[in-house]
């Protein structure tokens, strides 16, 4: 346990005896963290795109996006209105 404590950066806090899994948040959440960027290929690019973007905006109402084209695609910018959306949008898709 006392390597791991060693070994570990000061931004973390790592108290598990067991998986060295706990962080504190603030090491993986920042607040200005809010833009998502996806990138498409294919014939349907742009159709997922706008799909995707839709499944956002009809969770988070504030969130923005772009849909750019690419040389290979299209890419998606999301911008949610504070960073833990972006967080939860993430792990639902």
């Amino acid at each position: 346990m006392k390597a791991i404590r060693d070994a570990q950066s000061d931004a973390i806090n790592d108290t598990c005896t067991y998986c060295g899994s706990f962080v504190d948040v603030g090491a993986v959440i920042e607040a200005d963290d809010t833009e998502l960027k996806v990138h498409f290929a294919g014939d349907d690019a742009h159709a997922q795109a706008e799909a995707l973007a839709q499944r956002a905006v009809s969770r988070f109402d504030k969130t923005q996006f772009a849909i750019n084209p690419q040389a290979d695609g299209v890419e998606l910018v999301l911008t949610f209105d504070v960073s833990v959306e972006k967080m939860i949008f993430q792990l639902s898709i």
